[in-house]
């Protein structure tokens, strides 16, 4: 199946990370690379573009992607681990960090992946193919309170209490068809005609306990506002509220000079502020995007510049 994935705001992305030709720019989630072979065009000999991804397909697709451009390094590794990527590489500081929290259309779109209900295939869901954890496990030995946790924090999910009742009773589940059934079968009929998809919920939250989405990501990003030059620019796109409030409050106390309780009188804390936000409201897809791309109507596009 070949590797699809349509960049999400391109020119948005492109014009707020204002690139710098001879900048050093980094992707930490370079998928099929739609946005870094744009961001590498502008890059000059002097220039460089270091691409991450956990996912070994992705690595694979960007190095043939890539191919051309010599001041390309590719590396496979979660985006988590982005301090130990730097330090490998000798890379002291950024002109550019790119984020894309979105699962890649490839991931989406290929059955034998078990990312979606739209396909009858084994439970899976693994971003990095060589880790044991899989949505199997997530679902078959997870306890009931543990799944009601997972899809009630990761998924927002208000019938998670019986779904995870279900899934449980249901035991062993092997198909993402199975696991669609169990979900449909645990909320009201109207409800489930109702929603855009029953099952979106439970899927995400399953997801995001398999790849620990969320796990360090406001670590990360605080990490790497440290690690951007003086007028650096870092672009975060994210695709559901848990990951969006993170970035928020992340962005938010980097831009923030006190961060004393509203009624202390005099600053005490002396924390200074380090970025100055390019957008303080997040940049939505055009109508016309969205039209084109469905999957970009939830998007949600933050930038920050280091002073």
């Amino acid at each position: 199946m070949e590797f699809v994935h349509k960049p999400i705001m391109l020119k948005e992305i492109l014009s707020g990370l204002d690139i710098n030709p001879d900048g050093i720019y980094l992707d930490c989630t370079i998928g099929g690379a739609g946005h870094s072979r744009e961001i590498v065009k502008k890059l000059s000999n002097k220039g460089l573009l270091i691409g991450v991804d956990k996912d070994q397909d992705a690595i694979a697709v960007c190095k043939e992607r890539l191919k051309d451009y010599k001041n390309v390094i590719l590396v496979k590794s979660d985006f988590k681990n982005i301090e130990n990527v730097l330090n490998d590489l000798n890379i002291e500081s950024l002109d550019g960090v790119l984020i894309d929290l979105g699962v890649s259309s490839y991931q989406l779109d290929n059955k034998e992946r078990g990312f979606s209900f739209r396909f009858d295939s084994k439970l899976d869901m693994r971003m990095d193919q060589s880790q044991e954890l899989s949505a199997y496990e997530v679902v078959n030995t997870y306890s009931q309170s543990h799944l009601a946790r997972i899809l009630k924090e990761y998924g927002e999910e208000e019938y998670a209490s019986s779904i995870a009742k279900n899934i449980v009773q249901n035991r062993p589940i092997k198909t993402t068809k199975e696991l669609a059934s169990i979900i449909e079968k645990s909320m009201p009929t109207k409800v489930v005609y109702k929603r855009n998809g029953a099952h979106k919920k439970t899927f995400q939250a399953i997801r995001i306990e398999v790849n620990k989405e969320l796990d360090l990501l406001f670590e990360t990003i605080n990490y790497l506002i440290t690690k951007l030059k003086s007028g650096g620019k870092m672009a975060v796109l994210t695709f559901h509220s848990l990951e969006d409030r993170i970035v928020k409050n992340a962005f938010k106390i980097n831009s923030t000079d006190c961060l004393c309780p509203p009624k202390t009188p005099i600053c005490i804390c002396g924390h200074k502020k380090t970025i100055n936000l390019v957008n303080k409201k997040p940049i939505m897809a055009s109508l016309e995007e969205q039209k084109e791309n469905p999957r970009s109507t939830s998007a949600k596009l933050r930038i920050i510049e280091k002073i």
